[in-house]
């Protein structure tokens, strides 16, 4: 008999900041009966919730249950920056670009599809452009060095095809307020999500069409007969089939071991912003950057019901625990508060509200972990920093997988070579922290 424990559940640092702004959040109900389902999902973050969603899309009389071990929106998918990218996006690379011109385009239109998917759900959802927002984005550089790679990254564009518009040092600021930047780069096929508020709706949507319960957390699965029997710390479920979409907790049921990092992302939000701290700024209610060096700093201005805000995301460490620590959260937050003051020196007197920390789940050579790992289960994980559009894209993919046998979207990830193995311990989490230490000095005012 196959038989699959969970060696450990997911665990959050610091509160996730985009959930907390948000009003008090209506329970979904834990899972505490017995169920019969013909397919249960394990995760109940983008690739998750997509894949319940196009099961549904593909067959209404499926019996489907979703499983999320937390609260809806607390886990990682809570806890991003919020960018849903269309164009390459390669984050070991130098200026976001890849080796070849095919292989981008074949990414874009995918990742296109992802966008699309989610554009419906949020219309369906009748998310306000506050939460899901097409307006694009901007490479943002501070330094010789980072003008460099959007010089380079335009040109890569130019050969795709794709638009996109150079901003100099005085556009930059009129846009953001800042004095940092020296040059931006427009890409308008970007969607600005409020990450929390779309995993809410999300979930409270298909809650209406299948099985869907939060704290429920999977401890086990096993073989049973012609199936599978998924446990909770209350209750078990019956299923015929599995999909795994928990992104790096696949290790802890035992599956692609050694295969996966486990890469940790730190993130601050600051207390809504005066009336005169917002005059003090200037610059526009709303816009996004992304650094011109991927190992810079991404930050984020909001605005609306919830404050008018700026989120700083920076800082990574590498953990095979699939963890980090609060000690990892304050150190992190020390660096936010310096990259904070260095963009906006004339707002000495703002303050953090929220700091929080998220796991990302990565390979050695970018593939995703997907596909059928034994018969009845499934897997829809390793997104590779990408979490949003292709967490989207794995949970159609998987969905039209275990439905139809497969699709263009599935025979994408399915043609992707085996993540490699990584070295062994403590050498892996030896080199990987000091790569991404020199990676982030080398990075400077990025």
């Amino acid at each position: 008999m196959s038989r699959y424990d969970a060696k450990r559940l997911p665990r959050q640092t610091g509160s996730a900041g985009w959930n907390a702004i948000l009003p008090p959040q209506t329970p979904l109900p834990e899972l505490d009966d017995d169920l019969t389902a013909d397919i249960t999902i394990i995760g109940g973050g983008f690739a998750g919730l997509s894949a319940a969603r196009r099961l549904h899309q593909i067959d209404p009389s499926l019996k489907v249950v979703l499983l999320e071990a937390g609260r809806f929106a607390e886990g990682s998918a809570g806890r991003n920056s919020g960018f849903m990218i269309d164009l390459p996006h390669d984050l070991a690379s130098e200026n976001y670009t890849s080796a070849g011109l095919e292989a981008d385009r074949a990414s874009i239109a995918l990742n296109r599809q992802a966008i699309a998917f989610a554009s419906q759900a949020a219309a369906e959802c009748e998310l306000s452009e506050e939460m899901f927002d097409p307006c694009g984005k901007i490479n943002a550089a501070a330094t010789p060095a980072g003008d460099r790679h959007n010089a380079d990254y335009a040109a890569h564009l130019a050969r795709l095809g794709e638009p996109c518009e150079m901003y100099d040092q005085h556009q930059m600021r009129a846009l953001t307020g800042s004095p940092h930047y020296t040059s931006g780069l427009f890409t308008p096929g970007t969607v600005m999500i409020q990450p929390a508020a779309y995993i809410r709706a999300l979930s409270a949507q298909l809650a209406r069409r299948v099985r869907v319960h939060e704290n429920s957390a999977v401890t086990g699965f096993s073989k049973q007969s012609s199936g599978w029997v998924v446990e909770t710390g209350k209750a078990r479920v019956s299923t015929g089939r599995i999909v795994l979409a928990n992104n790096g907790h696949l290790e802890s049921f035992g599956f692609y071991q050694r295969r996966l990092m486990h890469v940790c992302l730190y993130a601050s939000m600051t207390e809504p912003l005066s009336e005169a701290q917002i005059a003090t700024l200037g610059g526009q209610p709303r816009w996004s950057v992304t650094p011109a060096d991927p190992m810079g700093t991404s930050v984020r201005r909001v605005s609306g019901r919830y404050g008018d805000r700026i989120l700083i995301r920076s800082c990574s460490s590498f953990h095979p625990t699939i963890e980090t620590s609060s000690m990892r959260l304050r150190n992190a937050g020390r660096v936010h508060d310096r990259k904070f003051k260095e963009r906006f020196p004339h707002l000495p007197d703002v303050r953090m509200e929220h700091r929080w920390a998220g796991m990302l789940c990565l390979s050695r050579n970018g593939s995703a972990a997907f596909g059928e790992l034994e018969t009845g289960v499934y897997s829809a994980c390793c997104q590779n920093g990408l979490g949003l559009a292709r967490g989207t894209l794995q949970g159609m993919a998987v969905a039209e997988l275990v439905t139809q046998g497969g699709s263009d979207i599935a025979d994408h990830f399915l043609a992707q070579p085996m993540p490699p193995r990584l070295p062994p311990e403590p050498f892996a989490s030896l080199g990987a922290n000091s790569y991404l230490i020199w990676k982030e000095w080398r990075s400077g005012a990025e």
